[in-house]
């Protein structure tokens, strides 16, 4: 896959993680399916994996592949496989073919499917191949993939915390931040070389998804509602979601406005955080918080440049602000899908007031914690929340990281460790 760094470096070709872990699970899951957002790489992933079997492609997008599966899907199914199709959404029964033929043949490796719509908002689906498919999300593409490399800052801090922290200081300045954050982890949004260039294809993107996508999806009666929806959304990234809020800007009830949301969840535009840890302390607060699925999606909707995000005022960093904890939450969200054991991602908050953006658990129960600050300085009440989940969690908290546009990295006091914001894709070799 071709992509362009954010510091204007050439064109080159990006190691995908998830690649490997598709392999992986070829070998042990008779369907594996690859959702998520359109333009993220899904087809070419799977032209990659279908090329390393010598196996065709079945893209149903094109719409003449599409219906001579609608009329005789058994066809394109059968065989020893494995068989690799392409936005299997597009053709329901197809799904009820592939459960016909894993009656007959259910071992490892039979079918590669992708679709940009969430599994489970397609109730077919959902019912058709149930405990025979095993769901990998394609996000895209990380900070650290864009760097020619796998580091990850969740595995870092659940098996050695300390090992972020270095002496030598981070030289991501906050407009690199910036750059960073506007331009987002979208494959062909990354191939264009100036701005201009970058928001005309993420506007022609939004209009696909809203035009197209969300009609196959769902037949809905007020469809130029939607943009205006979105675009109220977006202005709520990295904040507690008030649906009745965005509803009603975009002149849509609470109801109303709560089942068209649901539709660009299932479209992969925006993302709901659970509250985590409902039950840790009596006053936790259960409502999610709100991200939009890339950064640089989020930034074209608010029309914030990365000059705009740059600049030194109020209003700057309060919106850089936002949009920072969402490449983050993305960035940690993209690292916890390469990982086995992970139970849950969520953020906590309180209604006395201790919150942190994200917390990562095991399935052994033990959690990390990250706290993100747009602002170059860490002080003591940044670490407040930290302290409040570490304490309240004891052994089972491993270590918490409050991540800031700083340089300097060190750690605070016991398992909270302050780090700049570029040790997610840098490691501590910066």
């Amino acid at each position: 896959m071709q992509a362009l760094a954010p510091d204007g470096l050439p064109p080159k070709t990006v190691d995908r993680q998830i690649e490997h872990l598709a392999r992986q699970r070829m070998a042990e899951e008779p369907v594996v399916a690859l959702h998520g957002p359109r333009a993220v790489g899904k087809t070419t992933l799977l032209r990659l994996l279908a090329g390393a079997h010598g196996a065709e492609v079945i893209d149903l997008d094109d719409l003449a592949t599409r219906e001579a599966v609608a009329v005789d899907p058994a066809t394109f199914v059968a065989g020893p496989g494995p068989v690799f199709i392409v936005e299997y959404q597009h053709a329901p029964l197809l799904l009820d073919a592939i459960k016909a033929e894993l009656n007959r043949d259910g071992s490892p490796g039979r079918f590669v499917i992708t679709g940009s719509t969430r599994h489970d908002s397609l109730p077919v689906a959902a019912q058709a191949l149930t405990g025979r498919l095993h769901l990998m999300t394609v996000y895209p593409l990380s900070q650290s993939e864009l760097a020619g490399g796998d580091t990850s800052l969740v595995r870092t801090l659940f098996e050695d915390p300390r090992a972020g922290v270095s002496a030598r200081p981070s030289e991501t300045s906050r407009a690199e931040y910036a750059e960073r954050v506007a331009a987002g982890g979208f494959p062909p949004a990354l191939r264009r070389t100036t701005a201009a260039a970058r928001g005309r294809w993420f506007d022609d993107y939004l209009r696909l998804c809203l035009e197209r996508d969300v009609i196959e999806l769902a037949r809905i009666q007020q469809r130029t509602a939607l943009p205006g929806l979105l675009a109220r959304l977006a202005a709520q990234t990295g904040q507690v979601l008030n649906i009745a809020a965005a509803g009603k800007a975009a002149g849509l009830n609470k109801r109303t406005a709560d089942n068209y949301a649901k539709l660009l969840e299932a479209l992969f535009l925006v993302q709901r955080l659970p509250a985590w840890g409902t039950t840790l302390r009596a006053r936790a607060a259960a409502l999610p918080k709100l991200h939009v699925v890339d950064s640089g999606l989020a930034a074209r909707l608010l029309r914030l440049t990365p000059e705009r995000l740059a600049q030194a005022n109020a209003t700057a960093l309060q919106q850089f602000g936002h949009l920072l904890e969402t490449f983050v939450v993305g960035e940690i969200r993209t690292q916890a899908s390469w990982m086995d054991g992970i139970a849950g991602l969520g953020h906590w908050r309180t209604h006395d007031g201790a919150e942190v953006d994200m917390v990562v658990e095991r399935d052994d129960g033990s959690v990390i914690a990250i706290e993100v600050k747009a602002g170059t300085r860490v002080v003591g009440r940044d670490l407040s929340g930290l302290r409040v989940i570490r304490d309240a969690l004891g052994d089972a908290f491993i270590a918490g990281a409050v991540l800031h546009t700083g340089s300097r990295s060190y750690t605070a006091e016991d398992r909270i460790h302050v780090l700049p914001v570029d040790r997610l894709w840098c490691g501590s070799e910066v």
